[in-house]
C-alpha cells in the first residue's frame, strides 16, 4: 500500500510540473520555430555565410550553461602555437560589454578590462600568450582585423556553434556528460538552444567532465542516430594549482585537509565544489553566485564575514579576474586553475592538424 501511495504521490508531482511549466512549452515553439528557419536559411543559402581565407574552427555547445567552451578554446589555441601555427580567439563577449575596441590582447598587452571585454575573453588573454583575443558580435569583421593586423594563420570562435553567418572549416560541439541534453526541450522550456536535429553540423562531439565508469548509452546513441559518421571524444578537468592575489602558482598537495569558503559566480558551482573536494580540501562553506555574476562591495563584505570559519578562500580563475579590481590582499583568497585534458589529445589533434595539410574532407 505504501508503495502504491509513493508511486501515486510521484506521478501527481509530475503531472503538477507539467502543467506549471506548460507555459514555457508554448513560448518554446515560438523560439524553436525561429532557430530551426534560421538555419534552414543558411543550410539553403538563402542566408549568405561569409568565408575568411584561412583555417576556422568553432568551439560551441548545444545547450545553455557551461560545458567547458573556454578551457577547450584555450587548450587548442595553446596547442596549435606550440605546432607553430599562429592562431587568434574571436568571441563575442557576454552580453555586449561596452568595450573601447575590439582587441582585448595582441597576444603580449592586454588592453580592455574584465568589465569591458568580459570575463572569459579577459581570461583567455590573460592564459594564452602570444595568441591575439579579440570581442564582437560580427566575427568576420574581427577575423579580418586578425588576419590583417596579426598576420595570423587560423581563428578559433569561442561560443560559435550558433553563429552561422561565418563559414567554419571544422565544428566542435561540447556536451556536458553530467547534464545531457536536459529534458530534451528547447529554451525557454527546457535547456536547449537548439533542436536536437541540429547536431548533424558538427564535425566533433567532446563529452566534457567525462568520469570513468559513466553509463551514457543512451545519450551517445542519440548522437550517433542523428550523426551516424560523428566522432566522440572524452575529456574531463585537471586542477594544476591554486593560483594567489599575485598570480603566484602553488601546489595544491600544500592545501590538502585546509578549512575552505568555496565560491563561485559559474554556470555549475556543484562541480567546481567537486574538484575541490578531489583536491582533499574540507569545504566548510559555499557561496554561489549567478553565471557572470560582477562582484559588488557589498557582496565582499559578505564574502569576508562568511570566510571567518575557513583557513583559505578558493574560488575560479573567471571570478578571480573581477576580483583582483578589489583590494583583496589581506584575504586568503586563492583561485583554482584547471586545465582541459583530452583522453584521445593525440588522435583528436592529428585530426585537426588535418585541416592546415588540406587532409580534411569534413
Amino acid at each position: 500500500m505504501r508503495r502504491l501511495d509513493q508511486i501515486l504521490s510521484k506521478k501527481e508531482k509530475s503531472f503538477r510540473e507539467r502543467v506549471a511549466l506548460f507555459p514555457l512549452f508554448l513560448l518554446s515553439l515560438p523560439y524553436g520555430g525561429a532557430v530551426w528557419t534560421r538555419a534552414r536559411l543558411y543550410a539553403y543559402g538563402l542566408l549568405k555565410r561569409k568565408t575568411l581565407p584561412c583555417p576556422v574552427i568553432s568551439i560551441g555547445n548545444i545547450t545553455v550553461g557551461g560545458t567547458g567552451k573556454t578551457p577547450l578554446t584555450m587548450t587548442i589555441a595553446n596547442r596549435l602555437m606550440e605546432r607553430g601555427i599562429k592562431t587568434a580567439i574571436l568571441s563575442r563577449g557576454y552580453k555586449g560589454e561596452k568595450a573601447s575596441g575590439p582587441i582585448v590582447s595582441d597576444g603580449q598587452t592586454i588592453f580592455l578590462t574584465p568589465e569591458e571585454s568580459g570575463d572569459e575573453p579577459f581570461l583567455m588573454a590573460k592564459r594564452c600568450k602570444g595568441i591575439p583575443v579579440l570581442i564582437g558580435k560580427d566575427r568576420f569583421v574581427m577575423g579580418q582585423i586578425a588576419l590583417q593586423r596579426f598576420g595570423v594563420q587560423a581563428v578559433l570562435l569561442d561560443d560559435g556553434y550558433q553563429h552561422l553567418k561565418l563559414h567554419r572549416d571544422l565544428d566542435i560541439l561540447l556536451i556536458d556528460s553530467h547534464i545531457g541534453f536536459g529534458d530534451g526541450h528547447l529554451l525557454p522550456r527546457g535547456i536547449l538552444r537548439e533542436p536536437l536535429s541540429h547536431l548533424c553540423r558538427a564535425h566533433f562531439f567532446i563529452f566534457t567532465k567525462w568520469e570513468d565508469g559513466q553509463n551514457h548509452q543512451r545519450l551517445i546513441q542519440k548522437i550517433y542516430q542523428i550523426h551516424p559518421a560523428s566522432k566522440i571524444f572524452h575529456s574531463d578537468f585537471e586542477p594544476i594549482g591554486l593560483v594567489n592575489f599575485w598570480g603566484e602558482q602553488e601546489d595544491l598537495y600544500l592545501y590538502e585537509g585546509k578549512r575552505i569558503l568555496a565560491l563561485s559566480g559559474i554556470a555549475h558551482p556543484e562541480y567546481f565544489s567537486l574538484l575541490l573536494k578531489k583536491c582533499r580540501m574540507e569545504i566548510v562553506c559555499e557561496m554561489t553566485f549567478p553565471d557572470h555574476h560582477r562582484y559588488s562591495v557589498k557582496d565582499l563584505t559578505l564574502i569576508e564575514e562568511r570566510s571567518k570559519g575557513a583557513d583559505f578562500i578558493v574560488t575560479t580563475e573567471k571570478d578571480m579576474v573581477k576580483l583582483v579590481k578589489f583590494n583583496l590582499s589581506q584575504l586568503p583568497l586563492k583561485s583554482l586553475r584547471i586545465e582541459m585534458k583530452l583522453r584521445e589529445e593525440k588522435e583528436f589533434f592529428q585530426e585537426i592538424i588535418k585541416i592546415f595539410n588540406g587532409d580534411w574532407t569534413g
